[in-house]
């Protein structure tokens, strides 16, 4: 499946692109300039791999949780390629996303990813990795916590990714360890695509129907969201 994806949540502005099982990545930091610089880098990727958006199957964008204009960012431009192309698009976790990173960048075992939320709070989730086509299982489903007030995590949690590195202190506090951080932290185009593969034929919508996830109107419970 030929798919491009788009990543713009925090503080970088990455594109990737799948061309006949290649993959390609334009990876940049970028805060505040995502605007200006995601389209630049989708047509930069384009011509390098001398592809049309016409000849792609769909696109798969940062859903989210995030900055807000970062998401929002993600979400318009996504709508805009996929009706553009007359094609689906698949909206993909951002804490997945750099969970996944994180894995490539050597964290062993399950991975909490932490996104500073701001009010002292933060976007958390953990992901372990599978065998197989989905690439990672969520341990505990994307939430908005405070440190101090963390739902039940998995025994064994040793790695950390994500700019809620900010808040490690009251993390490790909450938690009675320390964590190991891994990597940059940032939520990557190429990653979302890769998790976006199994599920593209099945799960994407119509451009019109690509929706943000901005979790700060949700409360969390016991871990639910």
């Amino acid at each position: 499946m030929n798919l491009i994806s788009l990543e713009t949540a925090g503080e970088t502005c990455s594109v990737a692109l799948r061309w006949q099982g290649e993959l390609l990545e334009q990876f940049e930091l970028a805060p505040r300039r995502q605007t200006e610089r995601v389209l630049p880098m989708v047509a930069s990727l384009l011509a390098e791999a001398g592809v049309a958006l016409s000849q792609l199957d769909g696109v798969v964008f940062g859903r989210g949780p995030g900055a807000f204009t970062g998401v929002r960012i993600a979400v318009s431009v996504a709508q805009a390629l996929g009706f553009a192309m007359n094609r689906p698009v698949l909206g993909v976790s951002t804490l997945a996303s750099a969970a996944l990173a994180a894995m490539d960048a050597g964290a062993d075992g399950p991975v909490l990813t932490a996104f500073d939320a701001r009010m002292g709070e933060l976007y958390l989730a953990v992901y372990q990795a599978v065998d197989g086509p989905q690439l990672l299982q969520p341990l505990l489903a994307d939430a908005l916590v405070a440190p101090a007030q963390l739902p039940a995590l998995p025994a064994g949690l040793r790695c950390a990714t994500g700019s809620g590195q900010a808040l490690e202190p009251a993390l490790s506090e909450a938690l009675g360890q320390r964590l190991h951080w891994i990597g940059d932290g940032h939520p990557r185009a190429g990653t979302l695509l890769r998790l976006a593969l199994s599920d593209f034929a099945e799960a994407a919508v119509p451009a019109r129907e690509a929706r943000p996830v901005y979790l700060r109107d949700q409360i969390v419970q016991g871990g639910q969201q």
